[in-house]
């Protein structure tokens, strides 16, 4: 049976853009209106499909990784690591300001 979709209104969107903090215009919240509601017209056409017996999968091929295993190890030595720093200030590593 198939379920009842509500469509998604132009004061759910409203309320949506308020709560995410997005200033939108009127053209724009009647496009996402649209858009979301299609959406979950897509995901409905989802949920009628019979998937009894399917085993999840998140690849629908199989996937081989090919990062190295992850094994502890000792540490750099600070002395070491410090001779590569371009710039140091006591014993920290100094950088440009990223944020001014």
């Amino acid at each position: 049976m198939k379920n009842e979709i509500k469509k998604i209104s132009e004061e759910d969107v409203q309320k949506i853009a308020v709560l995410t903090r997005i200033a939108m215009s009127q053209s724009e919240i009647n496009l996402m209106a649209d858009q979301m509601s299609n959406i979950l017209e897509n995901i409905d056409v989802l949920n009628e499909v019979n998937t009894d017996g399917i085993e999840p999968t998140g690849h629908s091929a199989e996937v081989n990784s090919v990062m190295r295993e992850d094994i502890s190890s000792d540490s750099l030595k600070f002395d070491d690591v410090m001779a590569n720093a371009p710039h140091r200030e006591g014993d920290f590593i100094r950088i440009r300001p990223v944020l001014e």
